[in-house]
């Protein structure tokens, strides 16, 4: 009976067993895994090792094509800006303070009161000024709309600025007029700005009836000047 007892022992033994082949074919799977995974990492260094060099190219190139740009533009405004310094369109100092030959000034202020400062005053020739003296002198016109709607304020700059302008425009348009010419300008040139200094007084007084009345008669004056400029 001890026999088949031992014979029994030795069974379980061997069922027991964990097969040696098993451990071989999982050693390999891990062994062969491992192996991949590093050719991968190596792969992924060795493409990032050389996109290195291509992108800091681009770069490279990229800055010197805006550098080159930049240097042509700053050459190409430089031309222009000297150019330009004299025709009379830039600026390239404080604002001048514009003045007057012609005697269009009121005789016992030597001024006007409506006059801005701080204007610049480019030069754009006597056909530019007159062609601007007709186009203010209409817009001057439209005041009438804006009369009685308690808008003063508005009233009197927009009447300072167009006649500040105008005011310098007369001057270089009676100087380059033919002599005939000259003293009818001045004439109407020293009515038209009698006449918005009493308008601009009455605006400062918002006085309606002088308004009216002064906005008639400098009606009939910036008409005459349309006239005079087309």
């Amino acid at each position: 009976m001890a026999r088949p007892i031992s014979n029994f022992n030795a069974a379980s033994e061997v069922l027991l067993t964990k097969p040696k082949i098993f451990d071989l074919k999982w050693h390999r799977t891990l062994t062969i895994h491992r192996f991949m995974a590093k050719k991968t990492e190596e792969s992924e260094e060795q493409q990032h090792e050389a996109s290195k060099p291509v992108g800091i190219s681009i770069q490279t190139n990229r800055r010197a094509v805006i550098g080159l740009g930049i240097l042509t533009l700053s050459t190409h405004l430089s031309c222009q800006n000297t150019r330009a310094e004299d025709n009379g369109l830039w600026l390239t100092g404080p604002i001048p303070v514009p003045s007057v030959v012609n005697k269009i000034a009121n005789e016992e202020t030597g001024t006007r009161s409506f006059l801005k400062k701080g204007i610049y005053m480019a030069n754009i020739g006597a056909k530019g000024s007159a062609y601007r003296l007709r186009q203010y002198a209409f817009d001057l016109m439209g005041l009438g709309d804006l009369l009685g709607q308690d808008a003063w304020n508005y009233i009197r700059k927009y009447l300072r600025l167009k006649s500040t302008v105008m005011y310098y425009d007369f001057d270089k348009v009676i100087s380059a007029a033919p002599i005939d010419e000259k003293q009818p300008l001045t004439d109407l040139a020293n009515k038209l700005f009698d006449s918005v200094e009493k308008l601009e007084d009455a605006v400062k007084m918002r006085n309606d009836p002088e308004i009216k009345s002064c906005y008639e008669d400098t009606t009939v004056l910036l008409q005459e000047v349309m006239t005079w400029m087309a």
